[in-house]
C-alpha cells in the first residue's frame, strides 16, 4: 500500500486475520471481518472514476452499428417433397458476409471482456474498494457497465456517469437501428 491509498479496511497482508485497517501511512493492529461485509470507503474527490477503458467499452456499439449493412441476405427458396413445400436455402442466410459479422461480433465481444477486466484493475489502481467484478462482462460489456457505476456511485457519489449515459444512448440507436434493418429484412421475404 502507499501513503495515497485512503484509509480503510484492507485484505490483512500478513494473511492472519481477513482485514486490516489501513490508516494512510501504515496498518494498523486493528484486524476486522471480512472485506466483503465492511463498507467500501470513500476515494477522494480529487480521484477521476471514469477511465479510458470505460470510455473505449461505452463506444463498442460503433464498431458493429455499420455492421447492420455488411451483411444483406438475399434468401433462395427450395422446394422439399412432394407437396413442394418451400423451404429457405441455408447457403443463402450463411454467406461470407454472415461469418465476417459474426466473427467481428465475437471479436467485440471479448474486447469488452478485456477492456472490463483493465478497467476494474484501474479503479482497484486509484484507490476503489472492491470494485464491480469484471467476470460479469462475459453476460455483456452493458451488465459490467452498469454494475461499475452502483460501486462508483457508493464510493464517489455525485460523480458524473457519461460513459454509461454514452453507452445506453449508442445501444437504445443501434436497437432502432437493427429493428429497421431486419423488418426490410422480413418485407423483402414476405408477399
Amino acid at each position: 500500500m502507499s501513503s495515497s491509498t485512503p484509509p480503510g479496511w484492507y485484505p490483512d497482508p500478513s494473511g492472519q486475520h481477513q482485514t486490516r485497517w489501513w490508516d494512510g501511512f501504515g496498518w494498523s493492529q486493528h484486524v476486522g471481518p471480512p472485506t466483503s461485509q465492511m463498507p467500501r470507503p470513500r476515494v477522494a474527490d480529487s480521484v477521476r472514476t471514469d477511465t479510458a477503458f470505460v470510455w473505449v467499452t461505452a463506444l463498442l456499439p460503433l464498431i458493429t452499428l455499420p455492421l447492420l449493412g455488411v451483411y444483406q441476405p438475399h434468401l433462395r427458396y427450395e422446394y422439399i417433397g412432394p407437396d413442394h413445400i418451400p423451404t429457405v436455402d441455408p447457403g443463402s442466410i450463411y454467406t461470407g458476409a454472415y461469418f465476417l459479422v459474426q466473427g467481428i461480433g465475437l471479436l467485440v465481444y471479448g474486447v469488452g471482456v478485456v477492456l472490463a477486466y483493465l478497467d476494474h484493475r484501474e479503479l482497484q489502481r486509484r484507490g476503489v474498494v472492491r470494485p464491480f467484478a469484471w467476470p460479469w462482462a462475459f453476460l455483456g460489456a452493458i451488465v459490467y457497465v452498469i454494475g461499475r457505476y452502483v460501486v462508483v456511485r457508493k464510493v464517489a457519489p455525485g460523480r458524473s456517469m457519461w460513459p454509461l449515459w454514452a453507452y445506453v444512448a449508442l445501444l437504445a440507436v443501434s436497437m432502432i437501428v437493427g429493428t429497421a434493418h431486419a423488418v426490410g429484412q422480413f418485407q423483402q421475404v414476405l408477399p
